[in-house]
């Protein structure tokens, strides 16, 4: 591999043949040298998920001077593994998820698998970004999200990040331009109303994922859904330290000695 140029790992939950992925390394050529390692189907929802009851393979699938591309029959963390444990000979310059197929804006940044291989980049020490376009219809236009993804990208490249922060960028569905990237706050709240019950042919019942999102009051004015809904990109930093230190300091004036055995 070309070592005069970045070095730069792209994966996604969506699968190695989704349009988004395509729209992420079109848009990002140029950059450095790419490397897609992407799972072979969709993967969506797999948050941080490692396959542990089976063996991975990976295929090379396509190699040109700048660009080489491998599925792999695991989860994204597991693509972000096995990437830069086994088949790079060096630690990448910076790593790119997406581009998701929905968007990953307030909590869903928990359950996302284009998120979860971002946070993995950031477990490593790459500098990690997960693009996402809040947007489900099967024609949806990606390449908004994918010009700003490689905005981001370049700053990444030019002013790094600290160490154990990760990037999150959603980007509305809308004609033409967003209004500019926001950066702002995860949104708190919930999804309700979580799935739709339909009656097969057998009178089976089942049970489809759905929803609404519910913002928690007081509602931030610099949260990701409210800059969305306005036209902004929201671009939220991420710690991977999920340590709440204020709550810290109330615990250890609990009283714990029951628990003593001195």
């Amino acid at each position: 591999m070309n070592r005069d140029k970045p070095l730069i790992l792209i994966t996604n939950d969506d699968g190695v043949d989704a349009r988004g992925l395509k729209a992420l390394t079109d848009s990002v050529q140029g950059l450095g040298r790419l490397v897609v390692f992407a799972p072979d189907g969709p993967r969506s929802g797999m948050s941080c998920a490692i396959t542990s009851t089976a063996p991975l393979i990976c295929s090379l699938l396509h190699q040109t001077e700048n660009m080489t591309v491998y599925s792999c029959s695991g989860t994204p963390v597991d693509c972000v593994k096995l990437a830069v444990n086994e088949i790079l000979d060096r630690t990448p310059d910076l790593l790119l998820s997406g581009i998701n197929h929905g968007g990953n804006q307030a909590v869903c940044v928990h359950y996302s698998g284009t998120m979860g291989a971002a946070l993995e980049g950031c477990v490593i020490g790459i500098p990690s970004l997960g693009v996402s376009l809040y947007e489900y219809t099967p024609a949806a236009d990606f390449a908004e999200a994918g010009r700003l993804g490689r905005i981001v990208a370049e700053r990444i490249l030019s002013n790094g990040l600290p160490r154990a922060t990760y990037l999150n960028l959603n980007v509305p569905s809308m004609t033409g331009k967003v209004r500019g990237i926001a950066v702002c706050r995860q949104a708190g709240g919930r999804w309700t109303k979580e799935f739709d019950r339909e009656t097969d042919a057998n009178g089976q019942t089942l049970y489809w994922l759905a929803g609404d999102f519910v913002d928690d009051e007081p509602v931030r004015p610099d949260n990701d859904t409210l800059m969305l809904d306005r036209g902004y990109a929201s671009l939220v930093p991420c710690l991977i330290d999920a340590t709440d230190y204020a709550l810290m300091n109330t615990l250890k004036m609990w009283d714990f000695t029951e628990a003593h055995n001195e």
